[in-house]
């Protein structure tokens, strides 16, 4: 057959192929999956905006149907599914999903659990509240259109948004050869970062981020590493981890369990849950005897109860591993400039949104000037003719119709046409003497309001006070706090370089709850007094110990089993006075049945200052301070314990201290440490003390001549007494008396070395404080019961007791 005469046109295959591609990637870019850097909409949210405000579905107006706004949508500007539009719309309805919700949906929108929406004709919706802010000015010719599918409507190029809902809502979308995935952020912080630009357009990235601190995502969280987060602002790409926030709670039986009340961004939390299901079942991770999700509408809470004999920390760590519990979120700030997808750092996403709000008030203001000025020129009319009247009625009786008045009015007045329309539109009413005054005072204020109009198109900077001034209106009504938590990694910058020196109270309790307190929290109170409830505990739990020392010093704990974990101070999260603090277990990686016995704050590790370790069955033994300098998270071997024993005190020394250790039954011994060999860290020490039956170490102290010795009974009674009547002896001796036990004072409960200018608290079963000044004490002899210091009622006793450490006492530690 001949082929010669067809309308055939001859093409290259690849060149076909190429081209066809090429423009099918432009469109999936263009028209789809990529948003415009001007409002961070793609094409289909932008489309559902629209139609809710064409619908004229305002937050102040009731839901509509999902299906007719779906079908609104498709039928005038996008020629896709169904299911596209309505997926669409119901992200911008879900809190999980969109930082700030821009469509107020009613009914079964999904859930966090991967739940799907019911049906577009089960539900409704309608424009959230902060939607309106992306819509605003938009009939002020504000913004471009172009022409539908069909070219049967205009539809907008995009949206005034006058917040940046770029960065503030983020987006992701998959395009051809490309994807972009952009984090929420805070409204507060996006806004303060923009306003920082209006003032600094030149402003480096490094101050931007003191306002912009990260991510805030929807669901909370915690992001680990600022690093990552200041690499992806400044080259446009990057990973952040982010982690669930966790809790460890102890449980009775000396069991704990780890709760989640926040999991990472865009996670299925009913799948997080079957995947630790699934890791327990198969044995990959070890130590959780129950799962549950106890979720409800309060908030998220997932119960990961652990075994007896389980370290919360390693099973935290091993979740975090093994789930996603811990996640990578990639940032990729690719967005659409004028058409054309680009990689973009922060400050240039800040900087084309400017110059896009910029464009807006500019046409925006052009519009209302316009507007002005056509008032303005219809007025001017009106009052030539009010200042003419009888000349105007004259003429226009006199006409045959309503053009030749026009024209005659236009010929005899120098009007232009449209004057002349509204004077032959005139109600007769606008001829009484008060109509005639609104219409001089509209006149006067409009040429006010077009002067105004003019100076801010002639002045770029009121341009931007005006940008300024609405962002922070916007930020009024809608900011909130910051959901997302930004730890810096250990690897990173110097945390401690930003916490400023001062001195805390530190409290731990019998059951492992810390926290951190200004030392100005408690009062200096009279000997005998009853003293202010510190802190809400537990039931049966009461504090152990109280620790004044410095933000800035690294915390020694020293635990029963004999080893050392190391955090510093302001790592302990600040608390109220009545507040229980934190379960210490979710800072050091303790055993079930291992809790703290000493604390001691160290500023420096210095080669000729040592650790004095005591044991409640009178071992103790000497170790240079710089074992202990790099301790890791887990934890070393501070001293080795037989099975019977354990450790109960720890004190910093130079090698030349006297020591004196007392007991509960009031004995007390008195020895230098030169008597005590230095040894190894894994050491387990020498006899101290020969206790009697019953007996145990309860306190060790090193001794400063001059000094005292106070003792504290359960029953709040006490004394000083001086050290000179305290005699060195031999280490390992049955030591003297130093308290004459009654059954109204009750055993000792501690001890410390004291002088006339210090202070101590003495804390109660029951929580009670009090803080007392040492020359409120009486002094009297070794033997003597003392008086009492505190009042302790029936079912109350004194439990805990601590020196105020001074200031400059602090520095020098």
């Amino acid at each position: 057959m001949s082929i010669e005469n067809k309308n055939i046109i001859s093409v290259d295959i690849k060149d076909e192929m190429s081209n066809s591609y090429l423009d099918y990637s432009m469109s999936v870019i263009v028209s789809r999956a990529i948003p415009d850097v001007r409002d961070g909409l793609k094409p289909v949210h932008r489309r559902i905006l629209y139609a809710l405000d064409q619908l004229g579905l305002t937050p102040d107006k009731p839901h509509r149907k999902s299906a007719r706004i779906v079908g609104d949508v498709l039928g005038k500007y996008h020629p896709h599914g169904d299911s596209a539009v309505y997926d669409a719309m119901v992200r911008l309805a879900q809190d999980f999903s969109t930082r700030y919700q821009l469509v107020d949906g009613h009914g079964n929108f999904g859930s966090i659990d991967g739940d799907g929406a019911a049906a577009m004709r089960y539900t409704e919706a309608k424009m959230n509240k902060i939607t309106v802010e992306m819509l605003r000015d938009i009939g002020k010719d504000t913004i471009d259109y172009r022409l539908n599918f069909d070219e049967t409507l205009n539809e907008p190029v995009v949206l005034p948004s006058r917040y940046p809902n770029l960065l503030v809502n983020g987006t992701n979308g998959i395009a051809v050869g490309m994807a972009t995935s952009i984090p929420p952020h805070n409204l507060n912080e996006v806004i303060d970062a923009t306003i920082m630009m209006i003032d600094n357009p030149d402003i480096e990235l490094q101050e931007i981020m003191t306002r912009i601190k990260g991510p805030d995502f929807p669901t909370g969280a915690i992001i680990t590493g600022k690093e990552a987060i200041k690499e992806a602002y400044r080259t446009g790409r990057g990973k952040v981890k982010v982690r669930a926030k966790t809790q460890i709670e102890s449980m009775k039986n000396n069991k704990n369990r780890i709760i989640v009340t926040e999991i990472p961004y865009q996670v299925n939390k009913a799948k997080l849950i079957e995947k630790i299901a699934h890791l327990v079942r198969d044995k990959k991770i070890e130590g959780i005897s129950d799962l549950r999700d106890e979720s409800d509408r309060e908030g998220m809470r997932i119960v990961i109860e652990l075994k007896r004999d389980a370290n919360p920390n390693v099973v935290l760590n091993n979740l975090y591993k093994h789930t996603q519990m811990q996640d990578t979120f990639s940032i990729i700030m690719i967005a659409l400039v004028n058409g054309e997808p680009k990689v973009l750092s922060l400050k240039q996403i800040l900087k084309h949104y400017l110059e896009h709000q910029k464009d807006v008030i500019t046409r925006r203001t052009q519009y209302e000037l316009n507007k002005a000025e056509a008032r303005a020129h219809i007025l001017e009319g009106l009052k030539i003719a009010l200042d003419h009247i009888d000349e105007v009625i004259k003429l226009i009786r006199e006409s045959k119709n309503a053009s030749e008045a026009k024209e005659g009015l236009i010929e005899k007045f120098g009007l232009s046409e449209k004057q002349a329309q509204a004077i032959l539109d005139m109600r007769l009413q606008k001829l009484t003497g008060l109509e005639r005054d609104k219409i001089e005072e509209e006149y006067k204020n409009l040429i006010k309001e077009i002067n105004r109009l003019k100076e801010i198109l002639s002045n770029e900077g009121l341009i931007y006070k005006i940008i300024k001034d609405e962002l922070i209106e916007i930020k009024g009504k809608y900011g909130d706090d910051r959901r997302t938590e930004i730890r810096v990694s250990s690897d990173e910058i110097n945390i401690e370089d930003m916490i400023e020196e001062e001195n805390v109270v530190i409290t731990l309790t019998h059951y492992g709850y810390i926290k951190r307190l200004p030392e100005n929290t408690y009062k200096i109170q009279h000997r005998g007094g009853r003293g202010v409830t510190g802190l809400t505990t537990r039931d049966e739990d009461f504090v152990e110990d109280i620790l004044i020392t410095s933000t800035h010093d690294n915390l020694l704990f020293f635990t029963s089993k004999g080893k050392v974990f190391t955090i510093k101070a302001f790592e302990i999260p600040e608390a109220k006075r009545q507040a229980k603090g934190t379960a210490i277990v979710n800072f050091l990686q303790l055993d079930s049945d291992e809790s703290i016995k000493a604390v001691i704050p160290i500023k420096e590790f210095e080669d000729d200052n040592y650790l004095i370790f005591t044991t409640q069955n009178g071992l103790v033994k000497k170790t240079e301070i710089t074992k202990f300098e790099s301790i890791r998270k887990s934890g070393l071997i501070a001293i080795s314990l037989k099975e019977n024993d354990e450790l109960i005190a720890v004190k910093k020394t130079n090698g030349k201290s006297d020591i004196i250790l007392t007991t509960v039954q009031g004995m007390s011994i008195r020895f230098n440490e030169k008597n005590v060999r230095n040894m190894g860290r894994t050491a387990m020490g020498v006899k101290g003390i020969n206790l009697n039956r019953d007996d145990q170490v309860i306190s060790m102290n090193l001794v400063e001549e001059g000094n005292y010795l106070l003792v504290i009974s359960e029953k709040g009674y006490g004394k000083r007494t001086s050290l000179e009547e305290y005699r060195g002896q031999t280490r390992g001796g049955k030591g003297i008396k130093t308290y004459n036990i009654k059954p109204h004072t009750g055993n000792l409960i501690g001890a410390r070395v004291v002088n006339d200018d210090d202070e101590i608290m003495m804390i109660s079963y029951l929580g009670i404080i009090i803080r007392l000044k040492i020359s409120g004490i009486s002094q009297m002899g070794r033997t003597t019961q003392g008086v009492r210091l505190m009042k302790v009622d029936k079912n109350d006793r004194v439990v805990s007791i601590a020196k105020v450490i001074p200031e400059e006492e602090i520095k020098e530690n």
